[in-house]
């Protein structure tokens, strides 16, 4: 059997059975409801999904620690110049603080305000809450794929 690699993980290249691609079709559309119910909470709330998910990235580093413009981007998968566009609707709407680094002065740091820490904590909780709803399916679906 020959391997497929792609960065640091190999595939066994094998015969798929439909079943397997039962389970992929299944699974992929969970992630894709997933993704509609996130969306639309976030318009809901007056987001963009782009924009819950910078707040999201923004709130998960581990405590007294900050992202770099250049963490977002990669974070989000877009261009440091996407990236400063977002930040500035975001700090237009009062949600977030840019912030020199004390450390590198060239380095800007973002800071969530008070405002999106009570925004975030509303959309993270019902977000929370689908996880939860979708979970026993999902760990099927995930058993299958094994």
């Amino acid at each position: 059997m020959r391997n497929y690699t792609k960065k640091d993980r190999t595939y066994p290249l094998r015969g798929l059975s439909l079943a397997d691609y039962q389970a992929l079709a299944a699974f992929r559309l969970s992630l894709r409801e997933f993704l509609a119910f996130s969306a639309a909470a976030a318009r809901a709330a007056g987001l963009t999904p782009q924009q819950h998910q910078a707040l999201l990235a923004i709130k998960g580093p581990p405590a007294g620690e900050m992202l770099s413009i250049q963490d977002l981007s990669a974070h989000l998968h877009i261009k440091h110049n996407t990236t400063v566009e977002l930040l500035d609707r975001l700090e237009k709407a009062r949600l977030v603080r840019r912030r020199r680094d004390l450390a590198n002065r060239r380095q800007v740091k973002i800071a969530l305000t008070a405002r999106a820490e009570r925004l975030l904590q509303r959309l993270s909780a019902a977000h929370l809450k689908e996880l939860q709803a979708m979970r026993p399916a999902l760990l099927t679906l995930l058993k299958q794929l094994d």
